[in-house]
C-alpha cells in the first residue's frame, strides 16, 4: 500500500491584550480550521498582561481544550514582547499567528497554508481592504510607504499581521523588538537572510471589542523613536 506523508505539526498563537471579548472565538475558530489542515497541531494564547478579563478566558480555554495552552505576561510586554514568547512558544514546524482582537479572519489560513511550499519560508498576507475608521487609513498608508522606503522592504503590507512560517527560519534570525516595530524587523531580517516569502490578500474587519493604542499621539511617538532606532541597528549590522 502506498505511504502518505503526514501533514507537519502547526503551531498556531494569538498575541493578546485586553482581548477578552475576541480571544474565545479566536481560538475556536482556529480550532475548526488546524482540524482541515493537520492532526498535529497546538493553539498558545499570549496574554500579554490584560487588565480585562483576557487571562479568565483564556484559562477556561486551556482547562476545555487540550491542545490550547496560555503564556501569562505579569505585565504588559509590549506586541513585540508578546509576539516574541509566541514564537519561542511555538514547538511544531510550521507557526501561523494573527492577532487576537478578530480584525483578521482565521479562515484565510486555509488559503494561505497551501502556499507554503516546501521552497517557501513565509506567506505574508496583505489587506484586501483596510477596514479601520476613515481617517485612519491615510495614516496607514503614509506609516506603511515611508517604513517601506526607508528600510527597503519588498512586501506589500508589512503592517499586516497575519503570517505564516517555517520555524526554522528562527535559526538564522533573532529578534529583538518590544513594540510594534517587530514587524519591520521580521521582515527586513527574513529578506535579508534570504528568505522566500509568498504573499496573499487577507480580510480586514473592523475592531469589534476594545481600541486600537496605535494611532494615539504617544504611542505614534514612541513608535517613530523605535523606528529609527530600529533603522540605525540595521544599518549596523
Amino acid at each position: 500500500m502506498p505511504q502518505t506523508t503526514a501533514q507537519p505539526g502547526i503551531s498556531a498563537f494569538f498575541p493578546a491584550y485586553n482581548d477578552g471579548g475576541t480571544i474565545a472565538s479566536m481560538v475556536v475558530a482556529a480550532l475548526i480550521v488546524l482540524r482541515q489542515l493537520t492532526d498535529d497541531y497546538e493553539i498558545i494564547i499570549i496574554n500579554d498582561g490584560s487588565q480585562d478579563y483576557t487571562a479568565l478566558i483564556a484559562d477556561q480555554l486551556a482547562q476545555d481544550y487540550p491542545c490550547v495552552r496560555v503564556v501569562h505576561h505579569p505585565e504588559n510586554r509590549g506586541y513585540g514582547g508578546a509576539l516574541r514568547s509566541g514564537f519561542a512558544a511555538a514547538s511544531k514546524d510550521i507557526i501561523f499567528y494573527t492577532d487576537g482582537d478578530a480584525q483578521y479572519d482565521v479562515r484565510d489560513l486555509l488559503r494561505l497554508y497551501p502556499l507554503l511550499t516546501p521552497d517557501v519560508d513565509a506567506v505574508q498576507g496583505f489587506k484586501l481592504n483596510r477596514d479601520d475608521p476613515w481617517f485612519r487609513r491615510p495614516l496607514g498608508r503614509l506609516y506603511h510607504a515611508a517604513v517601506r522606503w526607508a528600510f527597503q522592504l519588498h512586501v506589500r503590507d508589512v503592517d499586516c499581521d497575519f503570517r505564516v512560517l517555517r520555524r526554522r527560519v528562527f535559526e538564522q534570525i533573532e529578534l529583538h523588538q518590544n513594540s510594534g516595530e517587530i514587524c519591520v524587523e521580521l521582515v527586513k531580517k527574513l529578506e535579508r537572510g534570504g528568505c522566500t516569502i509568498v504573499e496573499a490578500g487577507v480580510t480586514h474587519y473592523p475592531r469589534p471589542y476594545g481600541h486600537s493604542q496605535f494611532f494615539r499621539p504617544r504611542h505614534l511617538i514612541s513608535t517613530l523613536r523605535g523606528l529609527l532606532r530600529l533603522w540605525w541597528d540595521l544599518r549596523r549590522t
